[in-house]
């Protein structure tokens, strides 16, 4: 088991508790919530269930009685179960039949897909754990679910019956940079740290996504075999994930597709006009379903101002499509090696270095020594179109410190030019002046392998190197 401790030592926490534990797993698709659970509980399952994509009500409550019987709850007094007050019931029977001698693991998978229209899943479930199972001491219910906005609308955050009722969550995140290093050791691949990171703005850390690398093979030739091959395995992941977690799907794709043009992100009031669709409540809803989802930030512009907040995509495997797949009906095999060196690439290269390095915030806190300091994490540009003046990521630290950092993906130290000197300047005058900051504003360098040491590297107070993300 790669990483996963903290989650790893929650759920054997729950597992050996003396109450009735309600746990939600939850997380994007791909991630690895059910390789996790199956590992720590799979030969201790009281009862699993999964639910099934795209299928209708009687579908899944055929599944779940099927599961029902495998677990040898059988059904014997042939009760036609055509309701989940009915499917949850049989559950409940099969949980009094057992005694309270031993915990009782019930792993549900996949919840949001058993929740089909006018179904009245929730209802029994609300039913199964207030009116039973919540006053079971041997009882671990784990449900679980790729639909994070549908696990935190529906049950986290729910305002009926299952309010306040969950004991437990884990949100599980991709792999970081440690983990994928940690994951290809795990398969004797001999790779470097760039390549990782290479990687990581591809596929953006998820477990399941790197199953495919194959060692012997350079990071472009697995990014050719993994996506543009003819059949290769992630051809229609896009399609895939997107339908799998979404409801809507070809609305929230229009909102991302908007997204995935400007990379900056965009203001509410600029999505509309670029979307076409109506300022109310759907447009607030699938929002709010991107950014639960983790495919989306919603972020402020220094000095934390909720007004003019942007929108910005992050899903790494969402941008790489948008920027290589979408619309590029004649791609080739070979098309990301064939785009190697080109000016295209290494545009996407910088720009998704950037999103690596926000996604590695606490590492960077390390590298500089101010993992104990109290600090806001802020984006920045200036309002009055000063020439340059935008910050990707600004530490504004409670020890009268702020931290301006630039970031470079560079083959090799980068070089600081005298009018990129002057450039740096510039961005530091006009934060400054339009923040009015009396704090000291430091510049600090974020990039591969550091600042090449000239009569103009010392505009940069400090730095934080590709080996410094991996912790």
């Amino acid at each position: 088991m790669i990483g996963r401790k903290r989650e790893i030592a929650l759920l054997k926490k729950y597992e050996n508790s003396v109450e009735p534990e309600f746990i939600v797993v939850y997380g994007r698709r791909r991630v690895g919530k059910t390789y996790l659970i199956k590992e720590l509980f799979e030969d201790r399952f009281f009862f699993y269930a999964t639910g099934v994509l795209k299928a209708n009500m009687a579908e899944q409550l055929k599944q779940f009685e099927e599961s029902l019987r495998e677990f040898g709850i059988e059904n014997k007094d042939g009760v036609n179960i055509d309701t989940w007050m009915k499917a949850f019931e049989l559950l409940k029977n099969g949980i009094k039949k057992a005694g309270n001698q031993q915990r009782k693991v019930i792993f549900i998978d996949e919840m949001p897909w058993m929740d089909t229209p006018k179904s009245g899943f929730l209802t029994a479930l609300d039913y199964f754990w207030n009116g039973f199972a919540s006053s079971r001491k041997d009882v671990l219910l784990i449900a679980c679910g790729s639909a994070t906005s549908w696990m935190t609308k529906k049950v986290l955050m729910d305002t009926g019956g299952l309010h306040n009722r969950v004991t437990g969550k884990i949100g599980l995140k991709p792999f970081n940079l440690s983990e994928c290093e940690q994951y290809f050791e795990s398969r004797n691949i001999v790779i470097d740290r760039r390549d990782i990171v290479e990687s990581h703005m591809v596929f953006g850390g998820i477990p399941y996504y790197l199953r495919y690398w194959e060692g012997m093979y350079s990071v472009a030739q697995n990014v050719d075999m993994m996506v543009f091959y003819e059949n290769a395995p992630l051809n229609n992941e896009f399609n895939a994930l997107y339908s799998s977690l979404f409801k809507n799907k070809e609305s929230v794709i229009t909102v991302v597709q908007a997204l995935a043009k400007k990379k900056k992100g965009l203001t509410r009031e600029e999505l509309i006009a670029a979307t076409k669709m109506a300022d109310g409540g759907t447009l607030t809803g699938i929002l709010s379903d991107l950014e639960l989802s983790g495919f989306i930030r919603k972020y402020a512009v220094f000095p934390g101002k909720t007004r003019g907040s942007l929108y910005q995509l992050t899903d790494p495997f969402s941008l790489f499509y948008f920027s290589f797949i979408h619309g590029n009906l004649g791609r080739n095999e070979h098309f990301w090696c064939d785009l190697l060196e080109t000016p295209s690439l290494n545009t996407w290269r910088g720009y998704a270095f950037e999103q690596v390095c926000l996604r590695h915030i606490d590492e960077i806190k390390a590298a500089l020594g101010v993992s104990s300091v109290g600090m806001s994490v802020f984006a920045w540009k200036s309002e009055k179109s000063s020439p340059g003046a935008q910050i990707d990521l600004v530490l504004d630290r409670k020890d009268s410190i702020v931290n301006l950092c630039e970031i470079k993906f560079a083959k090799y130290e980068y070089e600081i030019t005298k009018g990129y000197r002057e450039n740096l300047a510039n961005k530091v005058k006009a934060f400054q002046t339009e923040t009015k900051t009396r704090k000291n504003t430091h510049i600090t360098f974020i990039s591969t392998y550091g600042v090449k040491q000239n009569a103009h590297s010392n505009a940069v107070q400090s730095q934080v190197v590709l080996n410094d993300l991996f912790g």
